[in-house]
Order: structure tokens, then C-alpha cells, then sequence
């Protein structure tokens, strides 16, 4: 399994990857549980590549309940070195129209239920998270065939909440005097455990409403959302099947090292049970 550097994690509505061929189901168990559903495996254009759905493939998982740990545990134990997150999000800006594409540059963490760390329990890490995204992967979106360029919008902050609520009108005009560009539920902690990992993380965000920041009238309703959800995944998709082959095979950004004198802790008095359960994050240094 080692050979397969890519993953694809996907949000509202895409559940699966049909494109697929040869296809091998792979379930993991983790030190942190099990990840959200089983693993697939197989070829995208000729590349080896992992889906996972990360709600689960019947959408039965909040986005607080979301293993996120397990998810990108079991990843990294695949081999993945590189990830493309699909979200849903709403827009904070009237420019960002619903069916557009955003391919955010920057985080902003309003997330308090969720545990965004390997770390603890004897060892103690910080790694640096001033680029949350990887630049490698976010400078290829704009090279995609299927995407029409007046839809892609690139750069821009993307607010993350625990949901499973919309936000008030209230939040949603803070969220927007602090000149953020998209909100979301599910980006954090995936990022932060990504980078930990030293795994390449870049979000393609999919925008399905205006938030309710609009007009005094607008409100966002599930049905709102899952009317856009379908459209958005067939984009995703053929976004995704564009790219793959773009990526280039050696990593010259900082994510590959980015655990790289992070560890603060003295590895002699790190307990051994600590030590052995995050062995697949920390093995190159410990």
C-alpha cells in the first residue's frame, strides 16, 4: 500500500469515486478508531490513488463526530503523502456565487468540540501552520480543463464552525468584518492533523449557499444545500481526475517536514505507549 501517495477525502455529496478502476477496499484500524468508512483503493489516470467518504458513504456522521484523527491516521499508514479535501461551504462575499469553486489560502478556527492533535499523553509537538495549505497542490486548480475560470475563485479565508447548525446572522456579519471569504464545517481539524502528519492538505470548497448574511429573508436549509451538493460532486470529480497527473511525484514544500525540530519533548522520557501508538507520525524523528 505504500505506493499509494494521493488521497481524495470526500465532503457532502460525494460519497464515492466511480472513476476508480481496479478497485480494493481497505479498512484500518487505528490507535484513535476507526476512520469514517472503509478505505477505497485504485487508479486515477494511471495514478494510485485513496478515496475516502468523510461523513461515511451514507452520511450518517456530524461533522464534530467525524473521526479526523482516524481518518488521517489511516491515510498516512497507506503511504499518502498528498490530500485533496472536498467541503461544502457558504459564501461571505457577494463575487462568490453558489456552484463556484474556492480554493482557500488561509483558516480560521471557531471549532471548540474536536481533538486537533496527535500529540499529548507524554510528548508535546508545534508545528508551524502560518500556510495551512500546501502551495503545490493549490497552484494546480487553476490548470484544470473541467473548470470554468470565472467560477474559481483562489485565495481567501475559510471559516470553520462545529455545526451541525448554520451559523446566526449575527456570526455570520462577524465572519464577514473580519474579511473572511467562505464558511465551513469540516476543514478543521483535518488540516491541522494533515500538517502533523507531514502530509500535503489542500481544500477544493465547493460553495452551495450565501450563508444568511444576504438579505434579511435568506436562510439556509438543508434542502438549499443538497440541491447544489450534487452539482458540486460531479465538478469535484472531473476537477480532481484533471489534476492527478499534475501533481509532481517529489515534494518541495515545507509539509514534508514539517514535524522537523517540532518534537520539544526529550524522547527518553517519552512513555513507550505514547510513543508506539503515534510510531507511523513520528517514526522518521523518534
Amino acid at each position: 500500500m505504500s505506493d499509494i501517495k494521493i488521497a481524495l477525502i470526500g465532503g457532502s455529496g460525494l460519497y464515492d469515486m466511480n472513476e476508480l478502476s481496479s478497485i480494493e477496499l481497505v479498512n484500518v484500524d487505528t490507535p484513535f478508531g476507526k476512520p469514517s468508512d472503509t478505505i477505497i483503493t485504485g487508479e486515477l489516470q494511471d495514478t494510485k490513488t485513496a478515496f475516502l467518504p468523510r461523513h461515511g458513504k451514507r452520511h450518517h456522521l456530524l461533522p464534530s463526530e467525524i473521526p479526523y484523527r482516524a481518518n488521517i491516521y489511516a491515510l498516512k499508514s497507506l503511504g499518502v503523502e498528498r490530500i485533496i479535501s472536498v467541503s461544502a461551504v457558504g459564501s461571505l462575499l457577494e463575487q462568490i456565487e453558489p456552484l463556484d469553486i474556492v480554493v482557500p489560502d488561509q483558516l480560521i478556527d471557531r471549532t471548540k468540540q474536536r481533538k486537533n492533535t496527535f500529540f499529548g499523553d507524554g510528548i508535546v509537538a508545534h508545528v508551524g501552520f502560518a500556510e495551512p495549505f500546501c502551495p503545490e497542490i493549490t497552484d494546480l486548480y487553476r490548470y484544470s480543463r473541467s473548470l470554468d475560470r470565472t467560477r474559481l475563485h483562489t485565495g481567501g479565508s475559510l471559516v470553520v464552525i462545529d455545526g451541525p447548525q448554520f451559523s446566526t446572522r449575527a456570526e455570520s456579519a462577524i465572519y464577514r468584518s473580519w474579511g473572511a471569504a467562505i464558511i465551513g464545517m469540516t476543514t478543521l481539524p483535518e488540516a491541522k492533523l494533515a500538517r502533523e502528519a507531514e502530509i500535503c492538505f489542500s481544500t477544493m470548497a465547493l460553495v452551495t449557499d450565501y450563508d444568511v448574511w444576504r438579505t434579511p429573508a435568506e436562510e439556509v436549509t438543508a434542502n438549499m444545500v443538497a440541491r447544489n451538493v450534487k452539482a458540486n460532486a460531479i465538478i469535484a470529480k472531473h476537477t480532481v481526475k484533471d489534476m492527478i497527473n499534475m501533481i509532481p511525484e517529489d515534494r518541495k514544500c515545507k509539509c514534508a517536514s514539517a514535524l522537523k525540530g517540532a518534537i520539544m519533548t526529550q524522547p527518553e522520557i517519552i512513555p513507550y505507549k505514547t510513543l508506539d501508538r503515534i510510531s507511523t507520525i513520528t517514526g522518521k524523528y523518534i
